[in-house]
């Protein structure tokens, strides 16, 4: 069986499945801007055969949620079978996305809706590869010029990426986890500037509510 994103399903925990899913017929955008039901059919027909493209999205969130709920676990047992199911899915949701790109393109806004958007990219940020995670970022830095996903998810991966290569990021998203700074940031005197044109807040705002979340974490 395939899932919506052309990948075998797989059982077991540590992996994300869906139901059988096929891309066929046309389709028109939801609310939320997700193509969720195919042009003519009732709301009835829709909620019992999702249109692809709502497949598509819907998968691309499970899977997120999937390896959020996996973090969860493992901060609330650290243990390495933990480890090894986040690793697990990992792999596999990069895989999964990795056909949809390569059908598709990447999956924007307007083609799988924002939330769904957002979490195509939690996976593709969390991919074990930076070769695909390089490509994804062109991809998006177009879509983002043309007005089908927010900048800010180009800061994002464009931060990752750099950061990965051992070079400053633009953006300064990516924080150390042992130090809680973030890591090198070329021209830093216009960071801000930078930040304001993805929609991102101030550095200082974004170190402040870091340090509210990591509660009494001292860090020299």
């Amino acid at each position: 069986m395939k899932s919506a994103l052309g990948q075998p399903t797989q059982a077991g925990e540590g992996t994300c499945t869906t139901d059988e899913s096929r891309r066929t017929g046309t389709s028109v955008r939801s609310d939320d801007g997700a193509a969720s039901t195919e042009a003519g059919r009732t709301p009835q027909e829709s909620a019992a055969h999702p249109s692809p493209t709502a497949a598509l999205a819907a998968e691309l969130q499970h899977r997120a949620d999937h390896e959020r709920d996996l973090m969860r676990r493992a901060q609330a047992d650290p243990t390495p079978r933990r480890r090894q199911d986040i690793i697990a899915c990992r792999r596999a949701n990069a895989d999964a996305l990795k056909a949809v790109v390569h059908r598709h393109g990447w999956p924007t806004d307007d083609q799988v809706g924002a939330s769904a958007s957002t979490a195509a990219l939690m996976i593709l940020l969390h991919a074990p590869d930076l070769d695909f995670q390089l490509s994804c970022r062109d991809l998006i830095a177009q879509a983002a010029l043309d007005g089908r996903c927010p900048a800010v998810h180009l800061a994002y991966i464009a931060d990752h990426c750099a950061v990965e290569q051992r070079l400053p990021q633009f953006y300064g998203t990516r924080v150390n986890p042992v130090t809680l700074r973030p890591y090198p940031v070329r021209r830093p005197e216009s960071l801000d500037e930078r930040r304001r044109d993805v929609g991102l807040g101030p550095l200082a705002e974004q170190m402040e509510a870091l340090t509210i979340e990591v509660g009494d974490r001292v860090v020299p």
